[in-house]
């Protein structure tokens, strides 16, 4: 079995937050902060971690990535304020 994590990034003004999963979170953080993908994350400049959850399973982080993407924008942001207030980068401690 594989873990999962799913992940919410933000930009420099925290104006535009994006909701990702992965198995690897070291890795596909690294690989956002040095733009190696193209698309959205790339577009808007969305480098910081704000906010993560682990899962035991790749399929679990699915499904709450799912669930988190029907969210309304309010409930995200109050989601990652209840762990991260001030909305530091989190990148530095994984």
């Amino acid at each position: 079995m594989k873990a999962g994590y799913i992940y919410i990034l933000t930009n420099f003004h925290n104006s535009t937050f994006y909701i990702g999963v992965t198995s690897n979170l070291e890795k596909r953080i690294y690989e956002h902060k040095n733009e190696l993908l193209d698309g959205f994350t790339k577009k808007y400049r969305l480098k910081k971690l704000v906010y993560f959850e682990e899962y035991s399973q790749i399929e679990e982080a699915i499904v709450r990535e799912k669930q988190l993407k029907n969210w309304h924008r309010d409930w995200k942001i109050n989601l990652v304020k209840k762990t991260n207030p001030d909305l530091k980068d989190l990148s530095e401690g994984i």
